[in-house]
């Protein structure tokens, strides 16, 4: 068994879309700094952190996209969700900021010689977080579904999809369609995830990537790992 990492850090001022809050992260405690009690010392490490929701590796909780009083927070949403099977597919030949097709989907699961079933995660490797991470590309130059191409994911009846970059579609019109349609379907997606191309080729594995017990959260951070049985 080999456990691949799918997740990329959290750190200081890491890349955020500009309408979520930024990552501030510094020291709290340092070892520095002593106390004593009774004769003895003692030190401590801590950080202050503070995020948002929508932060590194993440999953959108249904109501971060659908206005509906009943729409689910992340910590209402099923832990089974969250352990899965899974693929990957191989879209890294695609542009940067243009459009994911049907055609291209149908052309990467034959490719990868697998078929995409019910409930599965199926994670997206476009060689986005590669190619741009660290860079203001990050934020901006990403290959995109589009309505269409996510209604054909939806229609697999999968649970989730995860991508590389900060959204699934392009900025603007498409990345507001694809929100709507995994509103419409009933399912998610998760953003920043990074390694992706590890796992492409290796067909079917296991996906784990639990996010936290926030309440009434809108999304949550989460530790995406494949589990690859070598």
């Amino acid at each position: 068994m080999r456990l691949i990492d799918l997740s990329g850090e959290i750190f200081h001022k890491c890349p955020t879309l500009p309408n979520h809050p930024p990552a501030v992260i510094t020291d709290w405690n340092t070892h520095d700094t002593y106390r004593e009690a009774e004769g003895v010392k003692f030190s401590i490490a801590s950080k202050y952190m503070a995020f948002g929701e929508h932060t590194g590796s993440h999953v959108d909780a249904p109501v971060h996209f659908d206005a509906d009083p009943n729409a689910l927070s992340v910590d209402q949403m099923p832990l089974e969700d969250f352990y899965t099977e899974a693929v990957c597919l191989d879209l890294s030949h695609i542009e940067p900021k243009t459009d994911i097709s049907i055609d291209d989907f149908e052309k990467a699961e034959t490719a990868a010689g697998i078929e995409i079933k019910p409930r599965d995660t199926v994670l997206l490797y476009m060689a986005h977080y590669d190619r741009t991470f660290g860079t203001p590309a990050f934020l901006t130059d990403w290959p995109g579904l589009t309505k269409e191409s996510t209604e054909w994911l939806g229609n697999k009846g999968i649970l989730m999809f995860g991508v590389e970059a900060p959204s699934p579609g392009r900025p603007g019109k498409h990345n507001f369609e694809v929100h709507l349609v995994c509103r419409d379907m009933g399912f998610t997606h998760m953003e920043g995830l990074a390694n992706l191309g590890q796992v492409v080729g290796k067909g079917r594995f296991r996906f784990i990537g639990f996010p936290l017990k926030i309440r009434g959260g809108t999304g949550s951070p989460i530790r995406p790992v494949a589990v690859l049985e070598e």
